[in-house]
């Protein structure tokens, strides 16, 4: 297996390394800060005590995600991103609450709102399935503080969640793309996994041009057992 000067001499299967800490923020209910290579997300957990009109009257409360990048996580100054037509965050903000609300049982939260806020402070690729992990990060500090306060009897995460980028750049299959990969790749995929490989949710598909269903199969075996990679290595630092 080569490694490639432009991956900072990873090899193409090879993911950037990752440090994960809980328990970050003074105020918030669950956090954490992770970094996966250079690209760097703190995720918090606020719990809000009412649902929205849709979930009232229901057994079960209510989990949203918010996404945001800081003007500075890009090399170049972004505005901030108070405009809330804004479609790549919104497409972003409905992967992590859907995968957030199937890890969770929300029967534990009745009448009560999880708020999952994912800052990105440093941004190099991966930014989304960076924050999967460090929502999850942050909900698995949620719930080891509840339990031991004695709030909630039982564990309600149901399932810890693993997430990578995989993609086709320069004609090689490579995981974890950078920045730098993931403007040049010709077909890219999120992919998003429980422990033990099951899917929760693949995102994307080809850049500059179709992709055999042969090859489209390969990122998602790679995806699948790069995300489960990631997630062991969560898991181990929490």
């Amino acid at each position: 297996m080569t490694k490639s000067a432009s991956r900072q001499g990873r090899a193409a299967l090879e993911a950037r390394p990752l440090r994960v800490e809980r328990g970050v923020s003074r105020h918030a209910e669950g956090s954490a800060r992770l970094q996966l290579g250079q690209t760097e997300i703190l995720a918090t957990v606020s719990i809000d005590l009412k649902v929205p009109p849709h979930q009232r009257g229901k057994r079960e409360g209510w989990l949203m995600a918010e996404y945001s990048m800081l003007p500075r996580s890009t090399q170049d100054r972004m505005p901030r991103e108070r405009n809330l037509q804004n479609g790549r965050r919104h497409e972003i903000q409905r992967l992590l609450g859907r995968s957030f609300r199937a890890a969770m049982d929300l029967t534990h939260f009745r009448n009560q709102t999880l708020i999952i806020d994912c800052d990105v402070l440093e941004a190099d690729g991966g930014t989304r399935v960076a924050c999967v992990m460090a929502g999850y990060a942050a909900l698995h500090d949620l719930c080891d503080r509840l339990v031991r306060a004695g709030t909630l009897s039982e564990w309600p995460l149901l399932y810890p969640l693993g997430a990578v980028s995989v993609g086709l750049v320069d004609g090689e299959v490579r995981l974890d793309l950078d920045y730098s990969e993931d403007a040049r790749a010709h077909a890219d995929l999120n992919v998003i996994v429980t422990e033990g490989g099951q899917i929760l949710e693949v995102q994307g598909g080809a850049e500059g041009g179709p992709i055999s269903p042969q090859r489209y199969t390969e990122l998602l075996d790679v995806g699948i057992v790069g995300a489960g990679a990631l997630l062991a290595e969560v898991q181990r630092q929490l």
